[in-house]
């Protein structure tokens, strides 16, 4: 289980890298982009098919990221996840993030071991200064007991 102070240490890498960043304003990919960018979340941008993002520069894949990136949230489609977990680890990312609806026991065996502070279950949009729905979410959680300690 998820603990809170897993989710700070995530948080308190940045850059952070965020790899299904979409191009497309209708897809959660490019919606937690927006938020998260605008909430003052410094965010790198993943996307094989795109060179930019919400006006940040895209790279192709994460082995293409700068040097120094220490967190990596993953919002691929789940046959992709794995995948993106072995190349985080193999870049020496250490914080990973996969998003609900990304999960599959692969990627989370992929990210076992190493040292990895992995974070699966959660939503990220209700820890980095949540509003609206996200919010309410929350204190739903925290009101039955499932907010991470």
């Amino acid at each position: 289980m998820t603990k809170m102070s897993q989710i700070d240490q995530f948080l308190s890498a940045t850059p952070i890298a965020m790899a299904g960043a979409s191009r497309n304003p209708r897809k959660f990919g490019f919606v937690a982009f927006k938020e998260l960018t605008d909430k003052g979340l410094v965010l790198l941008p993943v996307n094989p098919n795109a060179t930019e993002i919400y006006n940040k520069k895209s790279f192709r894949s994460v082995s293409e990221l700068p040097e120094g990136i220490d967190s990596l949230i993953i919002m691929t489609p789940r046959n992709e996840t794995a995948g993106v977990v072995v190349e985080a680890k193999a870049k020496g990312i250490r914080n990973i993030w996969i998003q609900q609806m990304s999960d599959t026991p692969e990627a989370i065996a992929a990210a076992a071991g190493e040292g990895i502070n992995l974070i699966t279950g959660e939503c990220i949009m209700m820890y980095h200064r949540p509003t609206g729905l996200h919010k309410f979410h929350r204190a739903l959680k925290k009101l039955f007991g499932r907010l991470p300690k």
